[in-house]
C-alpha cells in the first residue's frame, strides 16, 4: 500500500515530536497546545508548528516551537487542545449545490417533492419551464425512486418540468416531453437512454447522451461573486483545495478565468486544479481543438490555480454504469442491459493516445467494471506509444472493479479518485445491480491493499460536499438510509482516512512536496476541527465541523463561537 500506510507508533492519542531544524527568524504565526495530525510519513501527532511566509517552518512540541520561533510580532494561536489536520480537500468537485432552479435537497418523500413542484407551477407564467437544481437524489426520499412524468403532470399539467438529477439524468413531465418532441418514436442517441416502464410508456427519464435532446434555459452568467461564495462555503468545512474534473456550474472556462482574476487580486482562499472538459471528444482533431480553445498548457499555473489535464468519460452514472453483467431485473431488460458505453472504444482510445502524444494527462469517468475495461484498453495502447507511468493518469469513481483490473491499474501506475456515492445512493444501486455488487461499491480497503494511489472526494453536488460524511462512510461503510454495506471494505485506520483527503490528494495531483501535510517547507494549509477525529465516537463524525481554516497561514474562516486566542 503506497499512500494509506502509516506508522503504528503514531496511534491515536500518541504525541510524536518531529525532528526539525531550528528556524532562522521569528515566525509570522505559531499554533501551539493542540493535537496536530501532521499526515507525514509516520502519521505523527504533535503539539505545535510555526509558519513564515505562508509555509510551515517548524513542527514539534509547544515549548520548543515557542522558544525557537516566537518574536515580538509573531501571532500566537493557543489551540486549547483542539485537533488540527492539514487542510482538507475534495478531489472531485463540481459545485457546492444550490443555485438556480427549484431546490429539492430538503425533500424526504415524493409528496414533499411534488409540493415543491406544485408551488413553482402556481407562480410560473404559462409555458415557462420549471427546472430544478441538481443537488438531490431519489435515495433521500422515503420511496427511494424517481418521480414519473405522469406524477409530475398532476402537479404541473401545463408547464414543462425538468428535474435535474445529478450529472447524468433529467426527469421530464409530459409537457416537457412534448416541448422537445420526445416520444416513443424518438431515436435513442448512442450512449444514452430514454426510460420506459413495463408497458413501454415513457417514464420521463433521460440519461447521459439522451440529455442532449433537451435544451435547458441558459443559466445566469458566472460572476466573481459566485467564485467567492463557493470558496467561502468550502472553507467553512475546513476545505482548502479542490480538483474540478471538467465541469463547474455549466461554464468551466469562464470559471477558470474568474479564478485567475481572483488569484491576481489576492482574493482566493481555495486552491484549484482544473481539468478541461473532454466529455464529448471523439477524435484526435477534437482533442486538439479543445486544447486550442482553452489556450493553456498542461500543468500551467501556480499553487492557487493550475491545469491538471483533460476529463474524459466512458460510461454513465448510477443507472448507466457499464457492468460486465446485466443489471438486476427489471432494469436488466431481460438480460439485455448492462449499462452504457457513452464513448465508443475506438473513439476513446484515439483521444487518449493523442492526449498522450501531446503531453496531456487524461482522467476518465468509469463507474462499472466494463467501463474500466475500456479505460485499460486505451491506457495500455497509449502506454505502448509512450510510457505513462509517473504521469499521474487517473480513473474517476471506479465503483465496481475486478481484482485483475486492480493489478493492471497498479502496473500502469494509475491513480484512483474515489467518492462516497454509496453513502447516499446505496438502496438505489442495490435495485439496479443487486446486493452482491452494491455491497462492494467503491471497495476502498481493496484499493489501499492493491498499492494504488487513492484520493477521496464527493462529486458534489451529486453527493453533499461535507468531508465528514465521506470519512464516516469509509470508516464504517454505513449508509444514509440502508445500514452497512460491505463491512469488509471499511478502512479502520483513521490516520489512513485523513490521509485520503490530505496528503493523498497532493500525491494525486503531483504536489506532495508542496502541500498535503504539516511539515517544514510545505504550504501552511490547515484546519482546526471541532472533535479529535482520531478518537471521537464514529457516529459523532457526522456532526463534526471546522472551527477555523487557514490557507497559506492566513485565517480564511473561523466559527464565531470558537474563542481560541
Amino acid at each position: 500500500m503506497k499512500l494509506l500506510k502509516f506508522c503504528a507508533a503514531a496511534a491515536a492519542g500518541t504525541l510524536v515530536a518531529a525532528a526539525v531544524p531550528v528556524s532562522a527568524a521569528p515566525a509570522d504565526l505559531i499554533a501551539y497546545n493542540g493535537k496536530i495530525f501532521t499526515a507525514d510519513a509516520n502519521s505523527a501527532v504533535t503539539q505545535a508548528f510555526a509558519v513564515t511566509g505562508g509555509k510551515f517552518v517548524d513542527v514539534g512540541d509547544s515549548q520548543a516551537i515557542l522558544s525557537r520561533n516566537r518574536g515580538p510580532r509573531t501571532k500566537v494561536l493557543d489551540l486549547h487542545g483542539a485537533f488540527v489536520t492539514p487542510g482538507l480537500t475534495d478531489d472531485h468537485f463540481h459545485n457546492e449545490g444550490g443555485g438556480e432552479g427549484i431546490d429539492l435537497s430538503h425533500t424526504r418523500t415524493l409528496n414533499d417533492l411534488f409540493s415543491v413542484v406544485a408551488k413553482a407551477a402556481k407562480t410560473a407564467k404559462p409555458g415557462d419551464t420549471i427546472v430544478s437544481n441538481a443537488d438531490w437524489h431519489e435515495a433521500q426520499l422515503k420511496e427511494q425512486r424517481l418521480p414519473t412524468a405522469t406524477e409530475l403532470d398532476r402537479v404541473s399539467p401545463n408547464n414543462p418540468v425538468v428535474l435535474v438529477r445529478g450529472g447524468h439524468s433529467l426527469i421530464l413531465n409530459s409537457a416537457a416531453l412534448k416541448k422537445w418532441n420526445i416520444s416513443k418514436a424518438t431515436p435513442i442517441p448512442a450512449g444514452g437512454a430514454i426510460s420506459r416502464d413495463s408497458a413501454g410508456e415513457l417514464t420521463g427519464e433521460l440519461f447521459d447522451n439522451a440529455k442532449a435532446l433537451v435544451q435547458l434555459p441558459a443559466e445566469k452568467p458566472l460572476s466573481m461573486a459566485d467564485i467567492l461564495r463557493t470558496q467561502k462555503k468550502l472553507n467553512e468545512f475546513g476545505i482548502t483545495a479542490v480538483r474540478i474534473p471538467g465541469a463547474y456550474k455549466g461554464d468551466l472556462l469562464t470559471a477558470y478565468h474568474l479564478m485567475q482574476q481572483a488569484r491576481a487580486s489576492g482574493a482566493l482562499t481555495l486552491r484549484y486544479i482544473v481539468y478541461l472538459p473532454g466529455f464529448t471528444l471523439r477524435s484526435a482533431d477534437e482533442a486538439r481543438a479543445l486544447i486550442a480553445k482553452w489556450n493553456v498548457k498542461q500543468d500551467s499555473g501556480d499553487d492557487w490555480v493550475k491545469i491538471g489535464g483533460v476529463k474524459l468519460i466512458v460510461d454513465g452514472g448510477f443507472e448507466g454504469g457499464h457492468l460486465s453483467r446485466p443489471y438486476k431485473e427489471p432494469y436488466g431488460k431481460g438480460g439485455t442491459y448492462s449499462g452504457l458505453t457513452v464513448v465508443p472504444q475506438a473513439n476513446y482510445t484515439e483521444v487518449v493516445r493523442e492526449l498522450n502524444r501531446l503531453g496531456w494527462r487524461p482522467t476518465t469517468h468509469a463507474v462499472g467494471d466494463a467501463g474500466i475495461d475500456e479505460v485499460l484498453t486505451a491506457y495500455e495502447a497509449a502506454n505502448s506509444d509512450s510510457p505513462i507511468k509517473g504521469k499521474r493518469w487517473a480513473v474517476e469513481h471506479a465503483f465496481v472493479v475486478r481484482p485483475e483490473q486492480l493489478q493492471k491499474l497498479e502496473q500502469l501506475d494509475i491513480a484512483l479518485s474515489v467518492q462516497d456515492h454509496l453513502f447516499l445512493a446505496a438502496p438505489v444501486l442495490k435495485r439496479y445491480w443487486g446486493s452482491d455488487i452494491a455491497e462492494h461499491v467503491t471497495p476502498l480497503k481493496s484499493f489501499e491493499q492493491s498499492g494504488l494511489v487513492v484520493a477521496g472526494g464527493t462529486d458534489s453536488p451529486v453527493v453533499p460536499f461535507n468531508p465528514f460524511y465521506e470519512l464516516y462512510h469509509f470508516l464504517t461503510r454505513d449508509t444514509l438510509s440502508d445500514g452497512v454495506y460491505g463491512a469488509d471494505q471499511a478502512v479502520g485506520s483513521r490516520s489512513d482516512l485523513l490521509k485520503l483527503i490530505t496528503i493523498n490528494y497532493a500525491r494525486l495531483i503531483g504536489e506532495e512536496q508542496q502541500k498535503g501535510s504539516i511539515e517544514p517547507g510545505k504550504l501552511a494549509d490547515f484546519a482546526v476541527l471541532s472533535d479529535d477525529f482520531l478518537s471521537v465516537p464514529a457516529k459523532q463524525i457526522l456532526n463534526m465541523k471546522a472551527l477555523a481554516t487557514y490557507v497559506g497561514g492566513r485565517e480564511v474562516y473561523r466559527d464565531p463561537k470558537w474563542q481560541a486566542r
